[in-house]
């Protein structure tokens, strides 16, 4: 169905992208806290009440590096709130992160609206909550309310090429996957993504990035109903980043994951899956998700699975 394709162009609300800081300038408003985490956010202009996305980024990558595609998701009436970890270098141990997350979370409530555009309001009762590989399993973390519960009832969960550790029986803690079919008890809606060369190694340097046995398939086979699942084929487990990617950091996004041709085309399929999905579990407007479903051809990428548990 034509219609569906919209999810995956460039939405008609217009986008303002800013950073908040932990230190900022001085707030007209008492009561407002600066944020633990530098924020990049990104927001529709136009005046309205629009849902709220926290997106946690990747292992040792920028918010930054993922502005093309939270643009994307704004441009359809999202805010959409990408916080940075503050690590330099991390463990495997998640359980700060998982924390940082829980406490964005609370700063949200009382103080995300004093940064939106003017006339601009965050509707917080319709809150989902994105990772894409280590931020993926944080995202699974709080909504499963490992180590903290979240201050915020979650409304959606989305996972992008989510990753539990190195190899089976090497998780990171605390562990997400349990190993038994629908184990994972999410009171909510939850979109897997996952990447069909995020499996394979490079070289023999690098291990692959996505390992099988800790990373989308086993998720999606330990939800619960409802829940989305999309592989795209060709492409690897970076490939939903910005276009350029700069620094050492960004450097190392080239070199050790297998990746597909080009990187356009994931991240608009990413971005497209993840309004589709918004749209029909939050704003009840289910027709485009369902058309995507009924033909998957719509994509602007070959996906080798499509499954949904209703």
């Amino acid at each position: 169905m034509d219609s569906a394709k919209f999810v995956f162009e460039t939405g008609s609300k217009h986008v303002k992208m800013f950073t908040v800081e932990t230190k900022t300038c001085k707030k007209t408003e008492k009561s407002y806290t600066t944020p633990a985490q530098p924020l990049l956010v990104a927001s529709p202009v136009e005046e309205g009440e629009y849902p709220v996305v926290v997106f946690v980024h990747g292992y040792l990558l920028y918010n930054s590096f993922y502005s093309q595609l939270l643009n994307h998701v704004a441009s359809h009436g999202f805010v959409v709130i990408a916080p940075q970890q503050l690590y330099v270098v991390s463990g495997p141990d998640t359980t700060e992160e998982i924390k940082s997350a829980a406490s964005l979370l609370d700063w949200l409530a009382n103080n995300l609206a004093s940064t939106l555009p003017p006339n601009v309001q965050p509707n917080l009762a319709k809150l989902s909550i994105a990772g894409h590989s280590r931020g993926g399993k944080v995202a699974f973390a709080l909504a499963l309310s490992k180590v903290v519960s979240s201050p915020l009832k979650i409304s959606a969960l989305i996972g992008i090429d989510p990753v539990d550790g190195m190899d089976m029986g090497n998780q990171t803690p605390p562990p997400i996957l349990t190993y038994t079919p629908n184990s994972l008890k999410l009171d909510m809606p939850v979109l897997v993504v996952g990447s069909g060369l995020g499996e394979l190694k490079r070289n023999a340097l690098f291990p692959p990035a996505a390992p099988k046995g800790v990373s989308h398939e086993q998720f999606f086979k330990e939800c619960c109903t409802p829940a989305c699942y999309f592989v795209a084929k060709d492409y690897g487990h970076v490939d939903l980043l910005d276009d350029e990617t700069k620094g050492f950091r960004g450097n190392l996004t080239y070199c050790i994951a297998k990746n597909g041709k080009e990187r356009k085309s994931m991240r608009v399929f990413v971005g497209g899956i993840m309004v589709a999905f918004l749209k029909a579990y939050l704003e009840n407007e289910r027709e485009l998700l369902m058309a995507i479903k009924d033909d998957p051809g719509v994509a602007p990428i070959e996906l080798s699975t499509f499954s949904f548990l209703e």
